[in-house]
């Protein structure tokens, strides 16, 4: 059966990609409001923090679509999912690092920080929950 573009099976949504994920589609939002908050940044963090703090929280949005993609075997799928996880992680470090130097007030940070907190979250969800993501395996 087909609601709102998306097939059914059981009553449980089949999605057909990564993109359809909620827990892909907080990424790459995330990772745009890090690639702004760098341009308050000194100069001298062009190629220190900004540097990270843009590739870490890029990578979340990156290592979910790898991980639909190796579903397949859970023991890969739930390895793609924690190590976007980590990248989560490494992004609110960045944040802390960020807030201590001054580099963006306590408000924005807070909020930021909620934000990647959330999508952490999302993660561990989908981890404690990997056997509703991959296909049974035929024996």
């Amino acid at each position: 059966m087909e609601i709102n573009g998306r097939t059914e099976v059981a009553g449980m949504a089949v999605i057909k990609s990564f993109r359809e994920l909620n827990v892909y589609r907080t990424a790459p939002a995330g990772a745009q409001r890090m690639f702004l908050v760098p341009q308050g940044f000194p100069k001298e963090e062009s190629c220190a923090l900004t540097d990270q703090v843009r590739r870490a929280s890029r990578a979340v949005g990156a290592l979910m679509a790898e991980a639909r993609a190796r579903r397949r075997y859970p023991a890969a799928f739930i390895n793609k999912i924690n190590e976007a996880l980590g990248e989560a992680h490494e992004t609110q470090a960045w944040l802390d690092h960020a807030r201590n130097c001054a580099y963006i007030d306590d408000a924005n940070y807070h909020d930021l920080d909620q934000a990647w907190q959330h999508i952490g979250a999302m993660r561990t969800r989908m981890i404690q929950r990997a056997n509703n993501f991959c296909p049974p395996q035929k024996k």
